[in-house]
């Protein structure tokens, strides 16, 4: 697969590449990431191989990031047409101003306005909600981002790291109310974490929301770099978040991964991302790269293909434990009778059928 080969994002016409550049590591203000001159090099070898797809926050290196996008590329018309910017309003960058984060209508307006002027752009391709705001009710935040897309101002709304239920009752009342609907759903999903696997991707699906998943290396622990031998001895940029993830689990899955990659030739950053990326539901996983060796050896990972018994042992070895009633609907179907087929799935026995025909009501 090529970088260029474009795919709708959900139920939308909008094109975007199969693997988004995540712009979190652009500006060295959180002490680590990218400096400028670099984070326009990455960004412009991401555009030039065929890539249109690009996503930042507000707050990704206290507003930095959106700013180096909008030096770069939003201040340039011909640039900026051609790519599909993604941004976040919920975070804030002002501590001690109660509005100046969150989902409600206030946050969501002076946020995005924000946005605009650091991107240097009039309108915002895919506007996502980055975590769920229990404080604001859901009507009042779909309200104000349908007023954004009639204004002009965005064109598109996701979700980002929102319970399912939420997601669904946001779409739900968008679909009654003749408001803008949800066409993406931003999550974390990575070998290391598929509990998402339980609701959330079932109801991306359901609900034709494209899945763009985040920290597909898991803050790099899937790069092959951290073993049980050296994982204590290699630090991270991002301090302890690798080591808060390395546990008995991780390194089994870390141990297969590597074990595939040296089968296959080549890395085991590009055999985690080509797992994620053939899963169901999702349509580009978010690269961060703070390199652009680190980009190179990514999107490596589209000319990849997994031999089906590396997904199994890939799949046996990540499987999650899911929540109620998840891991029950996996042996028990909804027809209880051994041996019925629909859909190619044959449903297992679940033993409280009548025996005879004489024993039914």
């Amino acid at each position: 697969m090529l970088l260029n080969n474009y795919i709708t994002l959900g139920k939308s016409g909008l094109r975007v590449s199969p693997f988004c550049f995540g712009a979190m590591t652009f500006g060295e203000d959180w002490g680590w990431g990218s400096n400028e001159e670099d984070s326009k090099t990455i960004l412009d070898y991401f555009l030039d191989a065929g890539g249109n797809f690009i996503d930042t926050a507000n707050i990704y290196t206290k507003g930095h990031s959106e700013k180096i996008i909008g030096d770069h590329i939003g201040k340039f018309p011909a640039k900026r047409d051609r790519v599909v910017i993604a941004t976040k309003f919920f975070g804030s960058l002002y501590p001690g101003d109660p509005n100046a984060g969150g989902a409600n209508r206030k946050a969501i307006i002076a946020q995005c306005e924000q946005s605009l002027r650091r991107l240097q752009t009039d309108y915002i391709d895919l506007y996502w909600l980055h975590c769920f705001d229990k404080h604001t009710p859901i009507e009042e935040t779909m309200m104000a981002l349908d007023d954004l897309v009639k204004s002009g101002k965005v064109r598109y709304i996701g979700f980002s790291d929102t319970p399912a239920w939420k997601v669904a009752q946001a779409q739900t009342l968008a679909t009654l109310r003749g408001w803008s609907p949800l066409v993406a759903l931003q999550i974390e999903y990575s070998l290391i974490q598929r509990t998402v696997e339980g609701e959330l991707i079932p109801m991306a699906e359901e609900l034709g929301l494209g899945v763009t998943p985040w920290s597909p290396l898991k803050y790099g622990a899937l790069t092959g770099k951290y073993t049980r031998e050296n994982a204590k001895q290699n630090a991270s940029g991002r301090g302890n978040m690798v080591a808060s993830v390395l546990n008995e689990r991780a390194y089994n899955i870390i141990d297969v991964v590597v074990r595939v990659s040296k089968e296959l030739n080549t890395t085991p950053a590009r055999v985690a991302l080509a797992w994620v990326q053939t899963q169901p539901g999702v349509t580009s996983t978010i690269l961060g790269a703070r390199t652009l060796t680190h980009l190179k050896d990514n999107l490596a990972a589209l000319d990849l293909t997994l031999r089906p018994e590396d997904i199994a042992a890939l799949d046996e070895v990540s499987k999650p434990t899911l929540n109620f009633p998840a891991e029950m609907l996996t042996t028990v179907g909804p027809i209880r009778s051994g041996g019925t087929t629909i859909n190619g799935e044959t449903h297992p026995v679940w033993d409280l059928t009548p025996k005879t025909d004489a024993e039914r009501y």
